[in-house]
């Protein structure tokens, strides 16, 4: 081992029950080994995924619990055998901290899909047999494979719902081709992924056209995100209007919704990516059949696209819309993401606000 950090107290806020109340708990962190690179945070996104495990809504929860999977923050310490950062850098690190690195997937930097299985960045069980904690916390040490630089002129506060927001709807969209300019692609769904399928969606120069069943979501979608068009899906004229004129749509909501009268908005040869997790999925075979349609599922991504995805968005100037808010507000943040009330992702201070 390269040092004895273990022994450093590691400040954070953990949920002790299934009420995942979250309060302030000390720890201490693994030591750094030679491959791993020990970072300071200064900001963490907050996911959905932080309320499923901190209220055990799963059934598999391991208290105490230090959830938070959209980690920014600066290098404080490397390695011996660390060479794509220094002390001082600018890093990120997502959904996941380990695989199994010998597998067809990992060799393909998907490690996401890891045939063992991969370590998640929270409530997980590391290689070591240690379970994992999240990014409401003072500092992570991670292996540098599963560590992402940050460019310097890109803000950290924005950076951290890129690493499971933005790279969720990121990832389908490059695998499908969803970066073609000219083309249309419709986005159900105007939440934290959401928002980011928009911007990525302009920045690829594609013609944009949101659907919710939201209509107070209109003015921010045309003139906040800068979509093209807003179309409120329940109502029937609308969506019938836009049939057969969508190259591709992704589709972020988690709630239960039919998918034949999306499906039906799809041209010929289209692509209708899945991202949120409903119930069910239940659809028509003929409308898959039907104009040779494709429906895909994906989750976040590969190390290798999380960091292309960065270098997009600092190249791009591709921002999330976020909440910034101090460790103290947490629990009310979380609640107000159940209620769906955050346009578009909240993200905690860590740097100003733990102490």
């Amino acid at each position: 081992m390269d040092s004895e950090t273990n022994t450093q107290d590691c400040l954070g806020w953990a949920a002790t029950d299934p009420s995942g109340v979250l309060s302030p708990y000390k720890f201490s962190r693994r030591p750094l080994g030679s491959d791993d690179v020990s970072i300071k945070i200064t900001h963490c996104g907050i996911c959905y995924a932080d309320v499923i495990w901190s209220r055990n809504i799963y059934g598999d929860s391991k208290y105490p619990l230090v959830p938070g999977h959209e980690i920014a923050g600066i290098v404080k310490e490397v390695g011996s055998n660390v060479g794509r950062f220094k002390v001082g850098d600018h890093a990120g690190v997502g959904t996941y901290v380990n695989s199994c690195r010998d597998c067809e997937h990992c060799n393909d930097r998907v490690e996401v899909n890891c045939e063992k299985g991969k370590v998640i960045t929270f409530n997980g069980i590391d290689l070591d047999g240690t379970v994992t904690k999240g990014g409401y916390s003072s500092f992570i040490v991670v292996h540098q494979r599963y560590c992402f630089k940050i460019p310097n002129n890109y803000p950290l506060a924005s950076a951290a719902p890129l690493l499971c927001a933005g790279i969720t709807v990121y990832t389908p969209m490059m695998r499908h081709n969803m970066n073609q300019p000219g083309k249309s692609l419709g986005v159900i769904g105007l939440g934290g992924l959401g928002h980011m399928a928009v911007k990525f969606g302009k920045a690829f120069g594609l013609n944009v056209t949101v659907l919710s069943t939201s209509i107070s979501k209109k003015e921010e979608a045309l003139k906040l995100l800068g979509a093209d068009r807003f179309v409120v899906s329940s109502d029937q004229d609308q969506m019938k209007g836009l049939s057969n004129s969508l190259d591709f749509i992704v589709d972020t909501a988690s709630g239960d919704h039919p998918f034949d009268p999306y499906m039906s908005l799809l041209k010929t040869a289209g692509v209708y990516a899945l991202v949120g997790f409903p119930s069910e999925v239940k659809f028509s075979p003929a409308n898959l059949s039907r104009g040779m349609k494709t429906l895909a599922g994906s989750v976040t991504g590969g190390t290798k696209m999380i960091q292309e995805m960065i270098d997009f968005c600092a190249a791009q100037k591709v921002y999330p819309q976020i909440e910034v808010v101090p460790i103290q507000y947490a629990n009310e943040a979380l609640e107000r993401l159940v209620k769906r009330d955050v346009k578009y992702r909240f993200v905690i201070d860590i740097e100003n606000t733990l102490k």
